[in-house]
């Protein structure tokens, strides 16, 4: 089941779990997606089919059945533009009723990548482990995230964002004794999304992470 609503002018979806039940707290997935799936206008078919984050809780995926999935649409040119209303709705989502706090989970590809790490950086104390996909941040701030579990993907043939990008971060946070995992694939170019959101034990693994 999917809604779509708008908090101030930032639309945005909830994906919901078969067995969703009001009064109930969930994990949550707050996902920022890349510059393909902006839009305005309420039409949110492009983040709906973005990535395949519902489309494996739709088939019955074990571990994303337990979550509440929100993906928000960015309607300017990146999302740096409108961060102040991007960190508004994650601190309104983290606080809403249905949240469970200790499984409040990142994800972001592209351009959305680096507007989860950004994020990582303004709420380090709430996120629980996070997902970046052929993204890159500002891996001079690295020791503020050193304390979430993350797990990096990344194409070496990306020529839109080159693979140093997640090379630099992992090396920084790595050496922060932060707990990063890094997953390079040889064919890919920027479009690494599509495998590594279908890496079987990448759900496990994120939903294992607590606070």
């Amino acid at each position: 089941m999917i809604k779509e609503y708008r908090f101030r002018n930032l639309d945005y979806i909830i994906s919901y779990p078969e067995n969703y039940k009001e009064g109930d707290r969930y994990p949550i997935v707050f996902h920022t997606p890349g510059a393909g799936a902006r839009g305005s206008g309420r039409d949110l078919s492009l983040i709906e089919k973005n990535i395949g984050l519902i489309d494996r809780q739709n088939e019955g995926n074990e571990y994303l059945n337990k979550c509440l999935i929100v993906i928000p649409q960015c309607y300017a040119q990146n999302w740096f533009d409108i961060y102040d209303e991007l960190r508004d709705l994650c601190d309104y989502i983290y606080n809403s009723p249905f949240t469970d706090k200790s499984r409040f989970y990142g994800s972001g590809i592209s351009m959305g990548g680096y507007a989860i790490y950004q994020l990582f950086m303004t709420f380090a104390d709430r996120f629980a482990a996070g997902i970046v996909c052929c993204g890159g941040g500002m891996y001079w701030n690295a020791e503020r995230i050193k304390n979430i579990p993350l797990w990096i993907f990344h194409g070496i043939q990306d020529d839109v964002i080159f693979v140093e990008e997640a090379i630099r971060m992992t090396d920084k946070l790595r050496g922060f004794g932060g707990k990063v995992r890094l997953t390079l694939y040889d064919e890919c170019c920027h479009d690494s999304w599509t495998k590594a959101y279908n890496t079987p034990e990448l759900y496990e693994w994120l939903l294992s992470q607590k606070k």
